[in-house]
Parts: C-alpha cells; structure tokens; sequence
C-alpha cells in the first residue's frame, strides 16, 4: 500500500482552499446556539447543512438523527479493504451564545478574515475543527485514486455539546450498533501553541456533588444556645478543611483506589514542552501554585485526581451582623478523576468520608449529579502512533503529547463503544473559545487539512483489525 504522497495533497489543499474557506463561512453564518430556544430552528438548519455537504462529497450514508434536544448528524462511508480499521470522528455543531454587544468587533455571525485569521463563533469551536475533515479527506482520496477511504470512516457530529450535551449518552447507548468503531477521533480540542504541535491522549473524568447540613428547625440565637448545640455552617467548614491533608492529597479513604499512575516517560515528555509557570498564573489570575505535593503543575492538572470545594455557605450574609446558629449550611464539592478511578466507588467513598465528619445532631444530606468517566489512550497504541505521524508530516515538526485537565462527552463514546478516542485538533489558546472575537488561525486550520489526509492512510497501512 503506497504512502499518500505530500506534494499531491497539498497542491489539492491549495487548489481547494478558497471553496472550502468560503464553504465554512456560508456554515459559520448558521447561528446554531443550542442554549437558546429561539434558535432551536438554526441548530436544525446548521445539521441539515452539514449533511448536505456530506453528501455533496461522497458520503452514501448521511443521516440526520433527533434527540430529544436538538439533532445530532452521522454519516458513514465504508473502506473497500475489510481488514481496515472504522474511525468514528466525532465534533460539534452547536455553539455558544454570541452578540456584538458582548465585545465583538464584527457580528460574531458574519465571518471576517484580519491578518490570516477567521473570526466567527464556531470558527475554533467546533466548525472550523469538524470541517477540515471533509477537506482533508477529498485530498487523501485525490492523491491516492482512491474511490472509497483507505479506513472504515464514520462521523458523529454533536449539536448539543454547548450545553452540555444532555441527550448524547442516550443516543451513542441507542445508535452503539451503527457507530461501532475500533478507534474514536475527537476533533473538539487543541495544541499546545502554534509552535508546537501536540496530541492530546487523555482527559479527566468529573463527578459533582452538594451536601446538604441540616441543624436546629430554624435559626436561633447564638447567645441562647451557642457552644451548646451544633452549628451547621461549623460543621461544613470542617469537612472542607479535612478534604485534603498537609501535603495536598485528597484525604477520602479509597479516593486514589486503582488509578493509573504516570509513567516515567509519560513525565518526561510533560517535562519537553516549553511550559512558563509564571504566564500560566497570569492566565490563571492566580499568584502561586499549590497543589499535590511531587507533582509539577502540568502533572497536577492533566493526570492527578482532584477535589475542589466550588462553594459554600450558611448562615446571615448580609450587611451588619446577625448573631445566630444558622439552621443550614451547604458545601458544593467537585472530583476531577483519572484513568483507573471508578465514578460509583467515589461516590460512595465520598458518602461514607463525609458521614464521619459530621456530628451528632446534624443531619448530612449529600447529593450526587451525573459524572463523566475519565479517559485515556496509551502512548504505544498504533492508532495515537498514526495520529502523531500525521500531524508530524503536515508540520514538518516533532508532535509532542498533553492531557486535558478538563471533562467531556469522548468518555461515552470510549466507555459505550470499548474504543480508544484520540483527540485531533489545531486551535490554539489565544483562539477564544466561548469568547468575543473568537477565531481560528487559518494556516493552522488547513494543517488540520492536511494531517486529515494522512491520517486515514497511515491507520489503514500500520493498524490491521484482521489476518
């Protein structure tokens, strides 16, 4: 099987660019806000022109799937080798909210290109990033004379993932069959910076939770009664300073059961990339690091579990004073979780950690919301192997390898269809994603072209799923 040659791919790229950026713009103009009902028409309109494009480019399947929210789109078009591994890409469609009033200097929904840059909401996130695929595969089978892709390619395209994608679970569960894959590609996600390109190989789960403390019937006098009952808003501050110990481990018995530790080539190549702890406070609005004692800050975030106390209250909060023994008080908790943690043990470690903190005559009430599993690819496996080559040939540059420190719906996609997910993206911090002036780097985004062409023939050469 010959190798997709480069020259060939990007003379197409070239000859094609000024339709596929028009393309993408006529896409970007769709202001499919899923968080607003009164956009429920353009986030339908935004699915029903993907599909159309698809079909445009080939794709014998192409359909459009209702959820209870608002549609998600698939398409399928299967390789002619049997032994070639399926891909699913997956992305979204929806965006977020966008007005020129927020701070835009061009209507967020009419895209302007300033100094090789594309500005419009869901230029990064996710437009952008799912429509170089389509592209990238009319080169690959450009270059190659191919008629069919050199891999099994499946599309999932999201149109609920900006608000938080409440149907997408249900509907990979209900479709499992049609999206069967042996690696997932998720097109949601970013570099390290223009300089230098990465793959990401894995994010942190999240699991979420509020305790509830329940004292005395009402409020009642702290002079009355004080240091003679128990106060609600006492006991919730001391469960939050017993959450962690003196070295900044989280101090729930059984929290860090099974999970999978770093290895040390793993920190090493964390180690390589040219991290600048004192511009990462500034973008943190923050002063010092802290954290897990022997880990470094990016370790911290990427690869170690957490608990973070998200908010807490009780008692009088207005001006002046107010001197009672408030009745309740409440502590907001969430749990980012690493590969090898398991969601329900957590839970259920937080449970019985949280009942011993609290003393007699208060009552505890803890409740849990929906968590999202953690997931993670390993550094050998071919698939991330043939991802790192490809995006390597369209930047002519060594791809090095992060983590998200962050959560989202590609650990239902690994946990229902038992795939690796491999994350493929090019947008870059400064991109402003969810903000005014959102954008996307123009030669970025057609490396994100380019690596696409590859992509699909360095899996179907170095990945067989078959004898």
């Amino acid at each position: 099987m010959s190798q997709t040659p480069d020259s060939a791919v990007r003379t197409y790229i070239e000859q094609h660019r000024a339709a596929f950026l028009d393309d993408l713009a006529a896409w970007l103009r769709i202001p499919s806000v899923s968080a607003r009902p009164d956009h429920a028409p353009d986030v339908r309109r935004s699915a029903d022109w993907l599909a159309g494009k698809l079909q445009d480019i080939g794709f014998p399947t192409v359909e459009v799937w209702q959820t209870p929210g608002a549609p998600a789109v698939f398409a399928e078009w299967p390789s002619d080798d049997p032994h070639a591994p399926t891909v699913l890409v997956y992305g979204h469609h929806d965006v977020q909210p966008a007005a020129r009033e927020d701070g835009w200097d061009s209507d967020p929904f009419e895209p302007v290109v300033r100094d090789g840059r594309l500005y419009a909401r869901g230029a990064a996130d996710d437009k952008g990033q799912v429509f170089f695929h389509t592209l990238g595969l009319r080169a690959h089978l450009a270059a190659t004379g191919r008629t069919a892709p050199a891999v099994g390619l499946k599309l999932l395209i999201e149109g609920e993932e900006e608000s938080g994608s409440p149907h997408f679970r249900a509907l990979v569960e209900e479709r499992a069959g049609r999206l069967a894959a042996d690696a997932v590609i998720v097109s949601d996600t970013g570099m390290w910076s223009e300089d230098t390109p990465t793959v990401c190989t894995g994010m942190r789960g999240l699991a979420e939770c509020e305790i509830r403390f329940h004292g005395p019937d009402q409020d009642i006098h702290s002079g009355s009664f004080g240091g003679a009952v128990p106060n609600p808003a006492t006991a919730a501050a001391r469960l939050v300073a017993a959450l962690h110990d003196e070295h900044g481990r989280v101090a729930v018995p059984g929290f860090y059961d099974g999970i999978v530790e770093l290895t040390d080539r793993e920190r090493e190549l964390f180690a390589e990339l040219p991290f600048d702890e004192e511009s990462w406070l500034r973008t943190a609005k923050s002063y010092a690091t802290h954290g897990e004692a022997g880990y470094t800050t990016l370790e911290r975030v990427w690869a170690r579990p957490t608990a973070e106390v998200n908010g807490i209250g009780g008692g009088y909060q207005g001006p002046g004073s107010k001197t009672i023994i408030p009745s309740t008080a409440m502590v907001k908790l969430s749990f980012r979780l690493v590969a090898g943690q398991d969601r329900d043990h957590i839970e259920k470690a937080v449970r019985a950690w949280a009942a011993e903190q609290v003393p007699a005559g208060i009552r505890c009430e803890i409740l849990f919301g929906s968590a999202t599993r953690p997931c993670l690819t390993p550094l050998d496996h071919p698939a991330l192997r043939s991802v790192a080559r490809a995006m390597g040939r369209a930047f002519e540059k060594p791809v090095r390898f992060t983590r998200e420190g962050g959560s989202g719906p590609a650990a239902d996609l690994q946990e229902v269809l038992g795939a690796p997910v491999l994350f493929l993206g090019i947008s870059v911090p400064s991109d402003g994603w969810h903000a005014p002036n959102e954008k996307v780097e123009l030669d970025l985004l057609l490396k994100g072209v380019e690596t696409s062409a590859y992509l699909w023939d360095d899996l179907a050469r170095n990945w067989r799923t078959a004898p």
